[in-house]
């Protein structure tokens, strides 16, 4: 019965995201209680207090873009466009320039880059983070960084990993740069 479910859930998930959830069906099919598991685990990203929406997706995108550059950041930036993130934002985070990035996402964009290198300069950017919207948003953009990993991640990790691709943002492809990108402590602060 479980599996059953399990399987609709997917169904309908790929249907309305146009996203190949293969290795899902594959995990349904090792262990429905394992699927059902991870499926709790991504209800963390899903939660968001205290912190503006563009923000907020650009941590999720940011982290997942560490991990991938094809169909789960994808993902991410459909559902973004979907909630209402501007499109204009959307390619300035893919484009690691903050320069065109409003401040709030900037700033967010920052240290999510600070956090997924485990670089000191986090700790500046999470207490202007704090200063700005309080505990309860950073507690969100934490959770919006962790759960964006743990896709890829599962992903790669059973053999379903995909090679990078164009990203599309309001129906026009975005070029990712796969060079060098500045390192977090390279980027001024800006705060709002």
């Amino acid at each position: 019965m479980i599996k059953w479910m399990l399987q609709r859930a997917i169904d309908k998930f790929e249907r309305e995201w146009k996203y190949d959830a293969s290795y899902m069906r594959d995990m349904i099919e090792a262990s429905p209680r394992a699927a059902w598991l991870f499926s709790r685990a991504g209800a963390l990203g899903q939660f968001r207090r205290d912190v503006p929406i563009e923000p907020w997706f650009a941590a999720g995108i940011t982290a997942v873009r560490h991990e991938d550059c094809g169909p789960c950041t994808q993902l991410g930036v459909t559902m973004a466009e979907r909630a209402g993130v501007s499109p204009a934002v959307l390619r300035a985070v893919l484009a690691d320039d903050p320069d065109a990035m409003p401040p709030d996402v900037a700033l967010v964009w920052k240290f999510t880059r600070a956090t997924l290198a485990h670089d000191a300069a986090a700790d500046e950017v999470r207490e202007a983070i704090v200063k700005r919207w309080g505990r309860l948003a950073l507690v969100s953009l934490a959770f919006a960084i962790t759960a964006a990993r743990i896709y890829p991640t599962v992903k790669y990790a059973l053999g379903h990993g995909k090679a990078c691709m164009r990203i599309v943002v309001g129906g026009t492809p975005v070029l990712l740069d796969h060079g060098r990108t500045p390192a977090p402590a390279d980027v001024a602060v800006r705060t709002p």
